[in-house]
């Protein structure tokens, strides 16, 4: 369906001064990026890896709660497809999803082997605990609540053990402006800008027979959230204006249990992890009243889209900005020794979790939908994957299972990286040469983007109707008006890259009259519409216009 949104085909940027090829580049330094490096080098010539800080700064740091998967001899694969479904709210992809739960459990016990230290019980196995939606301990976890910094230390171990081969090459302080296409539309590399020094200073080319992006969230679209500050939508905003297919885009998961720091905080904000809730902790109003109680069977662990809606439901009785984490009851000793990093953080911040009712409330957390792929990670341009939170495999639907996320990033790289070295040993990707980049282009000035924020936050947040949707849209057309005055720079590129993923994710929204898992529409309250059950998708054509179009869904068995 024909919109009237419009978006230019590249970001304003000087003409490459320098060129590098590989036989793959890798976008990113999470989970994802790292695993897809590691396991490409095995079978192909020339891997390049570009970060946007360094490799320790991915997204996959900052995850506390674990990472999922049906490892105790009492669950099974099956019933961790049960809850993800159910989490997903009717629209996931079975078949990725399927392809999640039975090989997860072998790539976990993979990054064991390659070094990551998980937590273990007395009998030297695998700690597990539960989260939010799970019906079964599937959560494995290290240094109690540091899972994700001791993945990525892990992943970046082994990738300085093969740094010294030449067939790797790691390029920190990258931030990819746009992707290069040949003249049949296959993508065939990437402009960088690199802060550094002689030739790599500036921007530049990076020729490559496939490119994968593994740039992670869009969180810093919204005034609060708890991804970090180079979270800004890089890769999507870059596939969107190549012309790739994204999915679900208005699918944004809002974490409920974000401590609140007061009015008018901004930026990264400090998530508490659902683990918390998982050994115990409950949430409660002013009144010390436990709202979840009745509210879901399972209470303050039912799927996160329900314990945000529940809390924003229980703020708007009570006229309060917040509610209230309680875990005093854990005790100190044994917080302390879970949560080492959260209890840490919080008493920074002036609360102690063994004393303290925790203020929280939700703050946008991750992005559910993104650049469509199939089930080896192919997106819809030729030559281009894409992987992790920058994908949408369909594995998570409206509303990403807790700690699967994690998970995602580790098989679909496996998949993507096999994908990519049987294509290149049969030909079927040839190096090729990028062709003239046209004169559409547009830069907004980076002082805009607390106005990309607080337009976003307020219409496209984790509350949404008609009204405030097109009060956004407007407010960013506005905007996107103003985007010939930016100078070619990383504020400029982020804050338009900001523009543009805002523009299509209210575009899906307002198309989306229901609510939905990570999609919560006001004047919609209910999901019983089953028209509803499928898939938004968004592209860019040649001419600039973003089309959509409505893909259903096979009914699903949430029984």
């Amino acid at each position: 369906m024909p919109t009237d949104l419009t978006l230019p085909r590249w970001l304003v940027a000087g003409e490459p001064g320098w060129t590098t090829s590989a036989d793959v580049v890798v976008v990113g330094s999470g989970i994802a990026g790292l695993t897809t490096a590691l396991r490409l080098r095995q079978r192909v010539d020339r891997v390049l890896l570009v970060t946007k800080t360094v490799l320790s700064e991915g997204s996959t740091q900052w995850a506390q709660g674990g990472i999922a998967a049906a490892l105790d001899p009492a669950d099974s694969p099956e019933e961790h497809l049960h809850d993800t479904l159910v989490a997903g709210c009717g629209v996931c992809d079975v078949p990725a999803v399927t392809a999640l739960v039975n090989e997860g459990p072998e790539r976990v016990r993979e990054l064991v082997a390659l070094g990551a230290e998980f937590d273990l019980d007395d009998e030297g196995e695998l700690k597990l605990t539960r989260e939010g939606g799970h019906h079964r301990d599937r959560i494995a976890h290290a240094g109690g609540d540091a899972t994700g910094k001791e993945i990525s230390r892990a992943l970046i171990a082994a990738l300085h053990a093969v740094q010294d081969d030449p067939g790797i090459e790691v390029i920190e302080h990258a931030l990819v402006v746009d992707l290069l296409q040949d003249g049949d539309d296959r993508v065939c590399g990437v402009t960088l800008h690199v802060i550094g020094e002689g030739q790599m200073d500036g921007v530049g080319a990076a020729l490559a027979r496939a490119v994968v992006l593994a740039t992670g969230g869009l969180g810093q679209v919204y005034s609060a959230t708890t991804n970090p500050s180079v979270a800004t939508g890089d890769g999507l905003a870059a596939a969107l204006r190549a012309g790739a297919v994204l999915a679900d885009v208005e699918f944004v998961q809002f974490h409920p249990t974000v401590l609140w720091l007061g009015e008018g905080s901004s930026g990264q904000q400090p998530l508490i992890s659902e683990a918390v809730r998982g050994e115990g902790a409950f949430l409660v109003d002013r009144d010390g009243v436990r709202f979840m109680q009745g509210r879901h069977p399972l209470a303050d662990l039912a799927p996160r889209d329900v314990v945000s809606r529940a809390i924003v439901d229980r703020m708007h009785e009570t006229g309060d900005n917040h509610v209230f984490l309680d875990a005093r009851h854990l005790g100190r000793e044994f917080l302390e020794s879970r949560f080492p990093s959260i209890v840490a953080r919080c008493r920074e911040l002036g609360f102690d979790p063994a004393t303290d009712l925790l203020p929280v409330a939700p703050a946008q957390h991750y992005a559910s939908g993104g650049v469509r792929t199939d089930l080896v990670g192919r997106a819809s341009l030729d030559g281009l994957y894409a992987c992790g939170e920058v994908s949408c495999t369909g594995v998570h639907g409206a509303n990403r299972l807790a700690s699967n996320s994690l998970l995602e990033g580790l098989v679909f790289a496996h998949r993507i990286a096999d994908d990519i070295s049987a294509r290149l040993a049969t030909g079927e990707l040839p190096q090729a040469d990028p062709a003239t980049p046209t004169a559409d282009t547009a830069l907004l000035d980076g002082s805009a983007r607390v106005q990309v924020q607080a337009t976003m936050t307020t219409g496209s947040g984790a509350v949404r109707s008609a009204a405030s949707l097109a009060d956004a849209s407007a407010a960013l057309v506005e905007l996107a008006a103003a985007a010939t005055s930016g100078e070619p720079g990383p504020q400029s590129w982020e804050t338009t890259n900001l523009l543009h993923v805002g523009q299509a994710l209210t575009l899906a929204a307002t198309l989306r009259e229901e609510t939905r898992g990570g999609h919560v529409r006001s004047d919609f309250p209910e999901q019983v519409d089953p028209r509803w059950r499928g898939n938004t998708l968004l592209v860019r054509g040649a001419d600039g216009a973003v089309t959509t179009t409505f893909v259903p869904v096979p009914e699903q068995d949430l029984a």
